[in-house]
């Protein structure tokens, strides 16, 4: 056909009164997959188990499974188009419909193939292939070769090429229906949810979708992708079929669904969700409820949010829950179909571990570090700190400063709003140095005596507790201040003393008058530190006096 004989028809579709298609309103049926993804995109910022590789295996084939669906759906709707047209005496711009819809299942299909091929090629590189006992992939936790085959190391990968193909579907279904979809393929500062992430809005779509994914939650990714495709095509077919009045279409099976945010939530916190029908018509009013209570409805979608609540956990701190839904809606004959599902999620105990497994000691006035972890929450751990005794400085990833100002410290730790928990310590003074004494750059041993005329210089460094230096180590920079050399002979002085500004000096002076037997007496003074902020403080060290024995 040609392209003046399109031209009515696509004509004709730009001022078609669809409902809300193309940026509007959606029917559930055409929604499905988007919340799918939802599900998808919150999985993957869990921690990979090997629960949740199940999972993804699972998510996976039920995309497959309403792909699938989708396909034969299209192809109903294909049929019903021709059918119609026949009915009505095959008129020229009903066939140009027709010529229109057949297109439009063919770019569709095969544009699912093609995902079909990238799907099966990352099975056998990156998965090892299919385990013929299970029918699972053999090597589930493969990220790097999936990232090899998808990303490449100079972005080189498959996804690249898949990105383009995908826009370029999407542009070839606008151009034969006149619509305005938005891209599927998008890159992290485009995509509603990457955006919201600082870690994801700068990568490009590669990345977002393939970076550190295991082979079956790259499975599911490009499950959605076909899945997005099908939606695409069914709306384009919708389109043409109001065109002949052929798109009442009666399914044969009807999917009630909740789509949550993710599986596992915290106790606490908010549980949110959407319950929907898949494979409905837009024309359905749906009355919704969960646990016995009415949901809002919106766009043909449940609105699911409640707190969560935790009791009876497992060894891995999981409470397992259930919700129970119900959807009512009314049929053509007048009867109301009511449909009841289960949807299984966890509650996870709000734990969290400290760095040091212990509760350590604080130093007064001094910076301390902490790390307060929670391996259960992976990417869901976004903690908040404050508490009393001491000033808390949030400090990144589950990192807080505690600069204590009293000797008890209580620190409150939350997470999404939710307290998790308390924790009291204790607060110890900074320990006092050990002063460590060098007589020529050698330290001296109370075992083996200085020759007299070879002492020329000493040194006095403040050595601090390796405990405090090790868990404060910029507030661990002690120095000697002064130090005072007098040289006795018995009970009686030889020369004058020396006095030294410093950690260390020149007593050759001494060296000079000094005979065997004689001794070195040392007095060491005015010992400070230099804090994290940089104040110089005492060091709270008494004068200390050290006598040094000369052979």
């Amino acid at each position: 056909m040609s392209s003046d004989e399109l031209k009515p028809v696509n004509h004709k579709l730009k001022n078609c009164k669809l409902k809300k298609m193309a940026g509007g309103k959606e029917t559930p049926r055409q929604k499905m997959i988007g919340m799918m993804y939802l599900v998808l995109t919150a999985m993957l910022a869990l921690q990979v188990s090997s629960a949740l590789l199940e999972k993804f295996q699972l998510l996976n084939n039920s995309m497959e499974v309403s792909s699938n669906a989708a396909n034969k759906i299209n192809q109903k709707t294909v049929d019903n188009i021709r059918e119609k047209v026949e009915k009505s005496g095959n008129r020229a711009f009903e066939v140009a419909i027709v010529k229109q819809a057949e297109d439009v299942r063919k770019i569709a299909s095969g544009m699912v193939a093609e995902i079909d091929e990238i799907k099966n090629q990352l099975i056998e590189q990156a998965g090892g292939g299919i385990d013929p006992e299970t029918g699972k992939v053999k090597n589930p936790n493969e990220e790097d070769k999936v990232a090899i085959y998808m990303i490449g190391a100079t972005k080189n990968g498959k996804a690249y090429e898949l990105k383009n193909k995908l826009n370029g579907f999407v542009e070839q279904m606008n151009k034969l229906a006149g619509t305005t979809f938005s891209p599927l393929a998008l890159d992290g500062k485009d995509d509603p949810l990457a955006k919201r992430d600082k870690d994801q809005r700068n990568k490009d779509f590669a990345s977002v979708n393939f970076e550190q994914t295991p082979v079956p939650a790259a499975l599911a990714v490009l499950s959605q992708r076909q899945s997005e495709v099908r939606r695409l095509e069914a709306e384009v077919l919708d389109a043409l079929a109001a065109k002949v009045g052929a798109k009442d279409i009666k399914f044969d099976k009807i999917l009630a669904m909740i789509s949550a945010e993710s599986k596992v939530v915290v106790a606490g916190t908010k549980f949110k969700g959407e319950m929907f029908i898949a494979a409905s018509s837009s024309a359905l009013t749906p009355r919704m409820s969960l646990g016995g209570a009415p949901l809002r409805v919106q766009d043909g979608k449940g609105v699911i949010e409640f707190t969560a609540q935790g009791g009876a956990y497992d060894k891995e701190g999981l409470s397992a829950k259930t919700l129970t839904g119900v959807i009512s809606f009314p049929t053509p004959s007048g009867r109301d179909t009511t449909i009841t599902m289960k949807y299984d999620y966890k509650v996870a105990r709000p734990t969290y571990q400290i760095e040091t497994g212990t509760l350590p000691p604080l130093y007064l006035a001094c910076k301390n570090v902490l790390s307060v972890q929670s391996a259960a929450l992976g990417a869901l751990w976004n903690p908040t700190f404050g508490g009393s005794g001491a000033e808390f400085i949030n400090n990144g990833k589950g990192k807080v400063i505690i600069v204590p100002n009293n000797r008890n410290v209580t620190l409150n730790i939350s997470n999404q709003g939710t307290l998790m928990g308390s924790e009291p310590f204790r607060v110890s003074r900074v320990p006092r140095p050990r002063l460590e004494y060098s007589i020529n750059g050698a330290v001296v041993d109370d075992k083996r005596p200085v020759a007299a005329g070879m002492a020329r210089s000493i040194s006095v460094k403040a050595i601090p507790d390796e405990g405090f230096a090790n868990f404060s180590p910029e507030d661990a920079n002690f120095r000697v201040e002064q130090i005072t050399v007098r040289l006795a002979s018995g009970s009686r002085p030889k020369g004058q003393p020396v006095v030294i500004s410093g950690q260390s000096g020149s007593i050759a002076s001494l060296a000079a008058q000094a005979a065997p037997g004689d001794r070195l007496v040392v007095e060491v003074s005015g010992v400070k530190r230099r804090n994290f902020k940089g104040d110089i403080v005492d060091a709270g060290l008494s004068p200390e006096t050290r006598t040094i024995p000369l052979n």
